[in-house]
């Protein structure tokens, strides 16, 4: 199935024209759709005063790697090539997502740096970065919160298999790409009691020796997929504002 996507317009009336936010939602490859993360769009779109475009694209097991990561790209070329229709400012196009959405949105920024196309910042929510090895915090966080290492593994080997050099792939792995540098400003956000911690925050850091304009924060208390309970939390909340507070930062 192609990628669909959904336009979010709640917010203040605009009298002239918007950022825009592409948003790839969370679930492992396998789960999630546009309804999960519906509530999470409608705040972005709110908080940042942008137009949000939220894209579901296709899942493992039916379509594995490329398939989620050629379908996200896909829309945002088309949302970049169509931008009069989508906010209509260029300059101020923006990707996000949260967990495997934020590894497609890291993608994205890594590819659109790579063809010289302009991209204004990159919203990565506890972002999957390395396919090859599991940072401690998987150990460390492997039950009882949520995400578990058994079902990280899983995720993992349904949407790129077990061949290691496929993996090793910055497409697959964008910690390991070679070249981290004159990538979009990038607001990434990690939670304490996530086994994704380590590699979100080593994805920081690489961001930061290449140069980039990098917001980074370790949530504490909090666990993985924190922007799902924003309405339940207050911790969540909070984590959540700040991150859109920081996008809002460099898309105005």
């Amino acid at each position: 199935m192609p990628a669909r996507s959904r336009y979010a317009s709640t917010g203040p009336p605009r009298t002239d024209r918007s950022p825009t936010v592409v948003f790839f939602h969370g679930g492992g490859w396998v789960t999630g759709d546009l309804d999960t993360h519906d509530d999470v769009c409608r705040l972005l779109c709110r908080d940042v005063n942008a137009v949000v475009v939220a894209v579901h694209y296709r899942r493992v097991p039916e379509d594995p790697f490329p398939a989620a990561m050629d379908d996200c790209l896909a829309v945002t070329r088309h949302v970049a090539d169509h931008i009069d229709a989508y906010g209509g400012r260029r300059d101020r196009l923006a990707v996000a997502g949260d967990s495997a959405g934020a590894h497609e949105a890291a993608v994205a920024a890594l590819t659109f740096r790579d063809e010289q196309l302009p991209l204004a910042a990159q919203l990565l929510a506890y972002p999957p970065t390395d396919f090859t090895t599991d940072h401690p915090s998987v150990t460390e966080n492997a039950d009882g919160y949520f995400l578990t290492k058994d079902l990280l593994h899983d995720f993992r080997t349904g949407y790129a298999g077990d061949d290691l050099e496929t993996r090793r792939s910055w497409q697959l792995s964008p910690l390991l790409a070679t070249d981290h540098r004159e990538l979009a400003p990038a607001i990434i956000g990690t939670a304490q009691y996530d086994p994704l911690r380590d590699e979100g925050r080593a994805y920081a850091a690489a961001l930061e020796e290449a140069g980039a304009d990098v917001f980074h924060r370790t949530y504490d208390g909090l666990i993985h997929a924190y922007l799902n309970l924003f309405g339940v939390s207050p911790a969540a909340k909070a984590a959540t504002d700040e991150m859109f507070t920081e996008l809002a930062r460099r898309l105005a």
